[in-house]
């Protein structure tokens, strides 16, 4: 397959085809199935709408396996991950849109986009650094949930191809933006490996002390869609602790053990089997059990029906394992389809909630002249 985006000429090309309305605040799109570029390499990149006059695109990533992970460069939304089963049918395996309006539609839970600056919960909102209180936007419950009112997810990433396999995306995030000090410089890189593997490298550098904390929040279903939840999915978490919370799911500090508790995922376990136990669903960040500072075994999940397996591996210390709680058949997703409560699942790679007001946790205050560095990935095989 040809390269992605050859040069600028290309780029002029695809700017003939796309529908654009500059009226401030117009959404103009495509689904992801009707535009095409002209003869180079129609698969790889295509107008997915424009938001405000600037334009959505959607990049197709592909290896010799024939997996395709496709890539919307708003939020840095994964809005498919196309692969087989054992019998060599392959199916989206990630719950989404079938256009741009569903992510941008109020109440998207967050469905496979990039998360920052802070991902998950920080504590009433606020944080204190070298002295100083943040004010954050308390957007859940009284506390800051994923960046704020308009985090990561919601803003349009510069994007670079690279090649037909990989992607960069970067932002440049402002000195103040949802209350966080610092300009914080971000890349992020999705490439797709010849081994089936969805790598994730996350990047960032500031100028002010800030705290920072990346992760994809993509929703999984392995069965392809054909199951509607994910109850009969076997999961294992790589942990033996979790980060206990309150009631609006903010961390007490607390890491009891797993052992002997519906928190208990050290071997592979359908996730329904105590799911009634946890108040609400599973919606908590596991500590993981790390050697050293290189990438580690997070979790695996195996769908019986279809035989995928998928095994996540990250550097970062925990992961915040989400059972579509708060999915309730109000979203209408791909194909029509309802997304029940239960539809879909996250493994999002993370430090641990409100790490800024928990001193025992690990850090996560990024300062001038450090480099935020962290990889995470998703692999996907068949059993």
């Amino acid at each position: 397959m040809l390269p992605i985006l050859k040069n600028l000429v290309f780029g002029a090309l695809l700017a003939t085809i796309v529908s654009c309305d500059n009226t401030p605040g117009k959404i103009s799109e495509t689904k992801s199935d009707t535009v095409q570029t002209q003869n180079d390499s129609p698969e790889d990149v295509q107008s997915y709408g424009t938001i405000d006059g600037q334009e959505v695109k959607q990049y197709t990533l592909t290896n010799s396996s024939g997996t395709v992970v496709k890539i919307i460069n708003y939020g840095g939304f994964v809005t498919n991950i196309i692969v087989p089963d054992k019998q060599g049918v392959k199916e989206d395996i990630v719950l989404g849109f079938d256009s741009l309006a569903g992510y941008l539609q109020k109440g998207n839970p967050f469905m496979g986009c990039l998360v920052g600056r802070y991902a998950n919960r920080i504590g009433k909102a606020r944080f204190v650094l070298d002295g100083k209180t943040y004010q954050l936007a308390a957007n859940n419950n009284g506390n800051s949930l994923h960046g704020g009112l308009k985090g990561f997810d919601k803003m349009i990433w510069n994007s670079q191809p690279k090649g037909d396999s990989s992607l960069s995306l970067s932002y440049t995030s402002k000195d103040g933006e949802e209350g966080y000090p610092g300009t914080l410089n971000v890349q992020v890189v999705y490439t797709l490996t010849p081994a089936n593997e969805l790598k994730i490298d996350y990047t960032a550098e500031t100028d002010k002390a800030t705290p920072v904390n990346l992760t994809n929040h993509t929703y999984f279903n392995l069965s392809g869609g054909k199951d509607s939840t994910i109850l009969g999915h076997q999961i294992m978490l790589n942990a033996d602790k979790y980060t206990a919370v309150d009631a609006t799911l903010i961390p007490t500090g607390e890491l009891p053990a797993v052992k002997g508790t519906a928190m208990d995922f050290t071997k592979p376990l359908a996730i329904g089997t105590d799911i009634a136990k946890v108040a609400g669903g599973y919606d908590h960040n596991w500590v993981l059990n790390k050697k050293g500072d290189s990438i580690n075994l997070a979790a695996t999940l195996f769908h019986e029906g279809s035989g995928r397996f998928m095994e996540v591996f990250t550097t970062q210390p925990g992961v915040q394992f989400y059972t579509g709680n708060f999915l309730n058949g109000t979203i209408t997703g791909k194909g029509g389809k309802k997304y029940v409560q239960h539809a879909g699942l996250c493994l999002e790679t993370q430090h641990f909630p409100d790490s800024p007001n928990k001193p025992a946790f690990p850090n996560t205050i990024l300062k001038p002249g450090e480099k935020y560095r962290e990889t995470t990935v998703y692999k996907f095989s068949v059993r």
